[in-house]
């Protein structure tokens, strides 16, 4: 039975905080399909395929190059349930795990049919800088049938917010921040430029 690893994230942009969980999951699972998709609890100031490409990007950077890696834009659906329906149908006889931070914990109950969710899948928690795992939120998790595991990583104290909302560009691979420059993707970037003396 393969054992996949679904990991779903927003890559607003994608960062080497993204990079490193994708490495990890790769060395850990059979298979790790991930896919960018819009979150319903956040506004994205930049469009579905501008993340997907830079999440390509970043895979493909990865070295040494890991080869179970995939990304699969056909699973990016809003809600986790309707992701789950299609992995379900063409995986069906896997073992699947559905990757989130953990500051995404607390979140979890609220999501669209979550019981049915955590029937069909297993969690794996990856602990994020600033967002202990609650011991609380997990034991509510558990009660609802989840099957939670913490993984042995933390993530790297990196955030997409950081870029988006400061330009903090450390996360950024040179790729993708280049193609970020090309594209004049970001409003921060735009208000630099127009900030700019005229000479």
């Amino acid at each position: 039975m393969p054992n996949i690893a679904l990991f779903g994230t927003s890559a607003d942009p994608p960062t080497t905080g993204h990079q490193a969980i994708l490495t990890w999951l790769s060395w850990h699972f059979d298979w790790v399909s991930v896919w960018a998709s819009d979150n319903p609890f956040k506004s994205h100031p930049t469009s579905l395929s501008h993340r997907i490409a830079m999440l390509q990007l970043l895979i493909d950077e990865i070295q040494p190059a890991r080869h179970n890696i995939h990304l699969d834009p056909t699973l990016g659906c809003p809600r986790t349930y309707h992701t789950l329906e299609i992995a379900s149908q063409r995986w069906k006889d896997a073992k699947l795990t559905f990757v989130i931070g953990s500051d995404l914990i607390f979140q979890l109950p609220n999501w669209y049919r979550i019981d049915e969710v955590l029937e069909q899948v297993d969690l794996l928690v990856i602990p994020r800088p600033g967002y202990p795992v609650n011991d609380s939120a997990l034991a509510e998790l558990r009660r609802r049938g989840a099957r939670v595991t913490i993984a042995d990583l933390t993530g790297p104290d990196i955030s997409s917010t950081a870029y988006r909302e400061g330009g903090e560009t450390e996360g950024l691979t040179p790729p993708i921040a280049a193609y970020i420059h090309r594209e004049h993707l970001y409003a921060w970037q735009d208000n630099a430029r127009e900030k700019q003396p005229i000479r």
